[in-house]
């Protein structure tokens, strides 16, 4: 599961249906993504993640869980229920480094940044997460559908394997990764049809025009 140096690839994030499931899998997608952060739109419970999680075959996409400057018990809560190959986690370096050893998972940190001042320079833990900082007052996390300068990563030398994310969508992807070198991508509203329900086409427009990027 782990982002090692050498893997390209796609995450589809916030998977809460068995069909944006089947269609992650079958057109190739790397990672997928559940959400476990009550105000997200894609907010899965994990009765329902579990059920999903298992259906991802042997050597199938990483199972990725997301949360929101977690509790202990909450990451407890979701594990105890649901199999996960990963966690990806809103919260500072040092409280990262403290799940990734309290639950011996590897752990992806998500970073917004504004300017290439924010792009870290190190980090301890499994990967990184680069996206827009979230707009003032936003009562969510993450990118939130805005696309970062992506030229802001372009010749970065980052302190581990990171993915693109923010903003992205079938029609930009393949612009996004030529322009700011980035080598696995991320992605949730961007193959929507509306807040939280994926999209079959749009997963399988998105997954195909990021590997053909990748590939050129």
């Amino acid at each position: 599961m782990a982002m090692g140096a050498n893997i390209t690839g796609v995450k589809i994030c916030g998977i809460t249906e068995a069909v944006a499931l089947d269609t992650a899998i079958e057109a190739g997608a790397r990672w997928v993504g559940f959400v476990f952060f009550g105000p997200s739109p894609r907010n899965v419970a994990p009765d329902v993640a579990k059920m999903l999680a298992a259906q991802v075959p042997d050597g199938g996409p990483g199972r990725i869980g997301l949360f929101v400057k977690p509790t202990d018990a909450e990451i407890t809560r979701v594990l105890d229920t649901v199999t996960l190959d990963g966690l990806q986690v809103y919260a500072p370096e040092a409280r990262a480094m403290e799940i990734r050893a309290r639950f011996g998972l590897p752990v992806w940190r998500a970073v917004g940044i504004a300017a290439r001042s924010d792009l870290p320079s190190a980090t301890g833990l499994d990967g990184l997460v680069i996206e827009s900082r979230p707009p003032a007052g936003s009562t969510r996390p993450g990118g939130n559908a805005r696309c970062l300068d992506w030229g802001l990563t372009e010749g970065w030398r980052a302190p581990a394997p990171w993915m693109l994310a923010g903003g992205l969508k079938p029609d930009n992807v393949a612009d996004a990764i030529m322009r700011s070198g980035a080598r696995a991508v991320d992605v949730s509203s961007g193959v929507e049809s509306a807040p939280g329900v994926k999209s079959a086409t749009l997963i399988r427009a998105f997954i195909t025009a990021a590997m053909n990027a990748f590939r050129a």
